[in-house]
């Protein structure tokens, strides 16, 4: 019994030992990923911070689609977390390759460079809150088209992830009850739909709908002209095959005089 005893001690100190040890790492900021992970929750200590992150939207019966934005479902800080995983998971992809990461000085880094990429510059669109878009009554009542664009658009195919370049316009016909946004705000708003992997048919579809959305307007136009390199630099490699697709809503598919406007000032710029 006295040994039995000795050793239930023994196991209480050890775990109070780890226990301290861990929380002390994370308050000096840690950078490992196992304690990234084990500051997730209790109950998910060792499980890859990808995995909490899915439980979390399963739970929710929330859809994940490469085209969907989870910022709602990312915890603050955790966004690191998810470079450092990812970064592991590529150093196996290239290894696969067989690419010697350890002589090669081209690629020493590579696969953190890649995930940091991903996760914070080409699919940040995934990851992040919508750009906060500041409205203004329509105190002068304008009805009248207004064109923004060409909007550089820069994403990726979900089909191979290869870039897709491009430029889109955007035609607002306010009403007088329409709330109006900033110029700028059109460009951020376009920049998060589409840092994501995408599908042009899809991605002019969601921007239609979001501007629809905030500012009510009585029609509104997309036009998106772009290169895609899974046509270009793979497959076919037709390097000048182009996709042009639009969106039309409201007066914009009712009038066909507006759309002949729209349309032909487009060709003008």
């Amino acid at each position: 019994m006295a040994i039995q005893k000795t050793l239930t001690k023994k196991t209480v100190t050890n775990k109070t030992t780890v226990a301290k040890s861990a929380k002390q790492l994370i308050k000096k900021g840690s950078n490992s990923v196992a304690v990234k992970r084990a500051s997730v929750s209790k109950g998910d200590a060792g499980t890859p911070l990808s995995v909490v992150i899915r439980r979390r939207i399963e739970a929710q019966k929330a859809r994940f689609h490469a085209n969907d934005n989870i910022s709602a479902f990312i915890e603050p800080g955790e966004l690191e977390g998810l470079v450092d995983e990812v970064a592991e998971k590529m150093q196996a992809v290239l290894e696969s390759l067989v690419i010697d990461t350890q002589s090669d000085h081209n690629t020493k880094n590579t696969s953190k460079r890649v995930a940091k990429m991903f996760v914070k510059e080409v699919f940040n669109g995934r990851y992040i809150e919508q750009p906060t878009l500041t409205k203004f009554p329509n105190v002068s009542r304008l009805n009248e088209l207004m064109i923004i664009g060409p909007i550089t658009v820069r994403s990726a195919c979900s089909h191979h992830l290869c870039p897709i370049m491009g430029r889109i316009w955007i035609g607002v016909l306010p009403s007088k009850e329409s709330a109006l946004i900033g110029l700028s705000k059109y460009s951020r708003l376009t920049e998060w739909v589409m840092c994501r992997p995408q599908i042009q048919e899809e991605a002019v579809v969601e921007l239609a709908d979001m501007l629809e959305k905030k500012i009510k307007p009585i029609g509104v136009a997309i036009v998106m002209d772009a290169d895609h390199f899974c046509m270009q630099w793979r497959g076919v490699k037709d390097r000048d095959s182009k996709m042009v697709n639009s969106v039309m809503r409201g007066a914009f598919l009712k009038d066909s005089n507006l759309r002949r406007e729209f349309l032909s000032l487009l060709e003008k710029r």
